[in-house]
């Protein structure tokens, strides 16, 4: 195969299926999308929580900020346009001690910061928006959280942009590298000879930025989440969404429970290293390249007392009686026998500034010459990704954004 496009885009997520929506909007034509996969929605894109996320945690000079609120709008129109079902519930930051209030208050600080509508509760209020969560004294109260179905939107997604006549979507097809005289990408089908081309290989997209030495200040560690679930008898115990107030030291949530559109409650994600970029399960995708990933644990592990204390607490949550009491400090209520195994599980490809020693906590593009690289398109990617796009559109097409890297 031997083919030529204006824009050839790495990767069939949501950020790259975003970005060739934007594109077509404004008239760029000639654009071939590829997936290494053979259907949409395998890794990331299809195995996040579902939840479209408010805004509340994000530093207002962030770009993660930035395009949340407006990324939540146009996410959620989108679900109601084209039918993929999404429930509009809600959700609630509790705190389970008083040490957790200032926390909890800054969070607030930052939501107002930002622009997100969100109130502080008080246990009464709380018990007539979740009657079983508990908190200390204050909670948060979010209207502007969702769920919603993952794996409809993309579906979706990718049928409109391919309705439009003007973008090749080519499945089972990987980006292997690049001829170096020339814009010409090197794919397992043949060469694709470009104009611009946008990475947006989310698990992958330091890889692909290093075929164009861009990116090296950064490298890779991918946390594996898993989830387990409510009994159906115990559902009730959730409306919508039950979060808890969580480590600043660490980009991660922790474990909250979630109502998802089909009505089962799922329970995580825990967020431990793994050593494999589609590691699954904790001795899936092992290879050469797990040297290096237990390399940059081992470094991060001694040089960084957040990521330390955050995988001594990771690894308990594999004991089935930890994770229950991180579970029951959001819901009293809980029994053991309420939560069973779930076969859900994610990645998040998580950058570590490697100078620095420190997690990445926002979304990084990088931009040389006529290639753009979106690396750790880590949460919310998802909900602000048709947001986001406008802003890789703008860089692209020679408007007013500029690049983070």
């Amino acid at each position: 195969m031997k083919k030529k496009c204006d824009f050839l885009i790495v990767g069939g997520g949501i950020v790259g299926l975003a970005i060739a929506n934007e594109l077509i909007q404004r008239g760029c034509r000639k654009i071939i999308v590829l997936e290494k996969e053979k259907s949409l929605g395998v890794h990331s894109s299809g195995r996040n929580s579902g939840v479209l996320h408010a805004g509340i945690y994000y530093t207002p000079d962030s770009l993660r900020a930035r395009y949340c609120i407006e990324g939540n709008r146009l996410m959620r129109d989108f679900c109601l346009e084209n039918g993929v079902a999404m429930s509009e519930c809600g959700k609630v930051i509790v705190a389970d001690s008083e040490e957790k209030l200032e926390g909890l208050r800054e969070l607030h600080r930052r939501a107002r910061a930002n622009g997100v509508e969100s109130y502080l509760v008080d246990e009464n209020e709380l018990a007539r928006i979740e009657p079983h969560a508990a908190t200390f004294g204050e909670a948060i109260y979010s209207p502007a959280t969702s769920v919603f179905d993952p794996v409809g939107v993309l579906k979706s997604l990718c049928s409109k942009i391919m309705r439009s006549g003007t973008v090749q979507m080519f499945f089972d097809t990987a980006f292997t590298g690049r001829k170096k005289k020339g814009r010409i990408a090197l794919t397992t089908m043949g060469e694709i000879s470009y104009g611009k081309l946008i990475n947006a290989a989310g698990l992958h997209a330091d890889t692909v930025a290093g075929h164009f030495q861009l990116g090296s200040r950064y490298r890779s560690i991918p946390f594996m989440g898993y989830y387990r679930e409510l009994t159906e008898q115990r559902a009730y115990l959730v409306r919508a969404n039950i979060y808890p107030v969580p480590d600043p030291r660490m980009p991660f949530l922790g474990i909250h429970l979630t109502r998802s559109t089909s009505g089962r409650i799922f329970i995580g994600p825990t967020a431990i290293p793994v050593l494999g970029r589609e590691s699954y399960g904790l001795f899936q995708d092992l290879g050469i390249e797990s040297f290096r990933f237990l390399y940059r644990n081992a470094a991060m592990f001694t040089n960084n007392r957040g990521f330390r204390a955050n995988a001594f607490s990771e690894a308990k949550k594999y004991l089935g009686s930890h994770f229950y009491s991180e579970a029951r400090k959001l819901v009293p209520a809980l029994l053991p026998r309420d939560i069973v195994s779930s076969g859900k599980t994610g990645i998040r490809p998580q950058l570590v500034d490697w100078k620095e020693k420190k997690l990445v906590t926002d979304y990084i593009v990088c931009m040389e010459k006529d290639t753009l690289h979106v690396l750790n398109a880590i949460s919310p990617a998802f909900t602000s990704s048709m947001s986001f796009a406008g802003y890789v559109a703008d860089m692209l097409l020679g408007g007013s954004a500029s690049p983070m890297n």
